[in-house]
């Protein structure tokens, strides 16, 4: 964050912007009932203290005060409910931003599922401290200072000019802390995403680790990061207590040479009590919004870590897909296709061209790693070409709507991906129109022979990796005879089945009545093809 106010969030959460808008109001309005229970303060102080007794309109002075310290609890709860409401809204749209940035490079390793959970949960969460502690003080340290300052100016210009010279000093110094605390928070950010990477990692590897009686030793490296995470947290708590004391003493001395400086005058006879008192009521009220910014910044400073990191994933996601509808033709062509995976240095495509005709059923070969599956991610818009292009209809790909593209698509993965409930609610998401039914006769033409009341857990616990193939395919039946997809697109469909299934697999995909791109190393699949063609024989 270089300043203040991150801008990314005034681009992407219009919310930031409207509260911002309304802190500075209610900054000012706060100010101004600072200045009248100020004024009201030392008026009847002053009059007691000189007079002996209550001033003659000392029931319009306690109303008054009544009145501005009623108005000044009720602008607190606005601005803090406005506040709450802004982050609940800024949380939302970065939430859904990053899930839509995922959504578009699923095939993307840089960011495990862990830093991806960690980010979109208590990362953002911590948003709540930025909005419901650090923007309001924000937009009162705007408004309040020079409001009270302006009060002061026409009370006592002597104090006003001490005040004038003091108030900078603090952001210079709340900056300067600022830039530290930035540092160390965004190393503890770091640390705390490592740990939780780590932690998925051997919890996912707990059944190989406890195989080989390696599970026992991992506990040394879990204390490890759970030691770097203390260190770093209590990094960021050293600063936070350190820079708080600076800015406390700091105010707390620009007071006290105000107050010394009123006292001489008052004692000299150069100010009278009145304005003093209202002087010496104000002056704190002109240092502490500033002095909160710099205490509530730690407050905010995870939240804005967090939301730094969900920014870099956003923006780092691939430019926003086009806007041509879907031609009605078809035919696809890999014109001259290379890519290339970050941080390798062979290509996985090299070269490739490739055409898909209309409704044919095409079998793609090749080696382990000769591109295969790339290509599969290229054709549904997960990965763009480093040179070629691929067209649909003779238009560019990457000019199409993404949306609209993989509405005429239906896939089926080499470890398909289930939902935790029945076969049935997973065979559904191909169309959740569907009735049960659909769901059956489905099931049935993808040669899947058990019930579709069977529970199946996360990540498909409970069927075997041929029966979530089946699931998959029955899945991308539902959706080709009710969810209008034209073209299936199946990467390894019968690995792991018997002949007999195996020909019930392929009988449904011919009979699909749409055109067909299947990756495969089965004799049988390839000899139901219309057409094979090889992939990695030169890569």
């Amino acid at each position: 964050m270089a300043g203040p106010i991150d801008p990314r969030l005034l681009k992407r959460a219009g919310a930031t912007g409207q509260y911002l808008v309304a802190s500075v109001v209610v900054g000012l309005l706060t100010a101004v009932l600072l200045i009248v229970q100020a004024g009201l303060l030392a008026r009847g102080i002053s009059h007691v203290f000189l007079e002996h007794s209550l001033p003659d309109n000392w029931a319009v002075l306690l109303g008054g005060l009544a009145a501005v310290f009623a108005g000044r609890a009720l602008l607190s709860w606005l601005n803090e409910t406005i506040a709450h409401r802004s982050a609940a809204s800024v949380k939302s749209t970065l939430r859904r931003d990053i899930l839509t940035a995922r959504l578009s490079r699923p095939r993307d390793s840089a960011t495990s599922s862990a830093s991806m959970v960690t980010m979109v949960t208590s990362g953002l969460d911590a948003l709540d401290g930025y909005f419901s502690k650090y923007l309001p003080q924000l937009g009162l340290a705007a408004t309040v200072p020079f409001l009270v300052g302006g009060a002061i100016l026409l009370t006592d210009w002597q104090s006003a000019i001490i005040v004038a010279f003091t108030l900078p000093l603090i952001p210079v110094f709340m900056a300067l802390i600022g830039w530290t605390t930035q540092t160390a928070t965004a190393k503890s950010f770091t640390v705390a995403d490592r740990l939780a990477n780590h932690f998925a990692d051997l919890i996912e590897g707990l059944p190989t680790l406890q195989a080989f009686a390696r599970a026992r030793a991992q506990r040394r490296g879990v204390a490890l990061g759970e030691e770097q995470y203390r260190d770093a947290t209590m990094r960021v708590l050293y600063v936070s207590f350190l820079s708080a004391l600076a800015l406390e003493l700091l105010a707390s001395l620009s007071v006290a040479v105000v107050a010394v400086t009123v006292g001489f005058r008052l004692v000299y006879g150069d100010v009278g009590l009145e304005a003093a008192l209202f002087v010496l009521v104000l002056a704190p009220e002109a240092f502490l919004p500033v002095r909160q910014v710099g205490v509530h910044f730690h407050d905010s400073a995870d939240g804005v870590a967090a939301a730094d990191a969900a920014f870099r994933f956003i923006d780092g996601a691939r430019a926003t897909s086009g806007t041509s509808p879907v031609p009605s033709d078809l035919r696809i062509r890999f014109e001259d296709v290379t890519y290339t995976y970050p941080g390798t240095d062979s290509p996985a495509l090299d070269g490739v061209d490739l055409t898909i005709e209309p409704g044919e059923v095409l079998a793609i070969r090749g080696t382990s790693g000769g591109g295969k599956s790339t290509a599969l991610a290229m054709l549904m818009g997960f990965l763009q070409p480093d040179t070629g292009r691929v067209s649909v209809g003779g238009q560019d790909l990457a000019a199409l709507d993404e949306r609209e593209w993989r509405e005429h698509l239906a896939w089926v993965a080499q470890e398909p991906g289930m939902i935790n409930g029945t076969v049935a609610h997973n065979v559904l998401l191909g169309h959740p129109g569907a009735s049960s039914v659909d769901v059956a006769a489905a099931l049935r033409d993808a040669g899947a022979d058990f019930d579709g009341e069977k529970f199946v857990g996360d990540d498909g616990e409970g069927l075997s990796s041929g029966e979530r193939r089946r699931v998959a395919l029955a899945r991308a039946l539902l959706r080709i005879r009710f969810g209008g997809a034209r073209l299936l697109v199946l990467d390894e469909p019968t690995a792991g089945l018997d002949s007999s299934t195996e020909a019930a697999a392929v009988h449904a995909v011919r009979a699909s009545g749409v055109g067909a791109v299947i990756v495969t190393h089965r004799s049988a699949v390839m000899a139901a093809a219309d057409r094979v063609v090889e992939l990695g024989a030169t890569a």
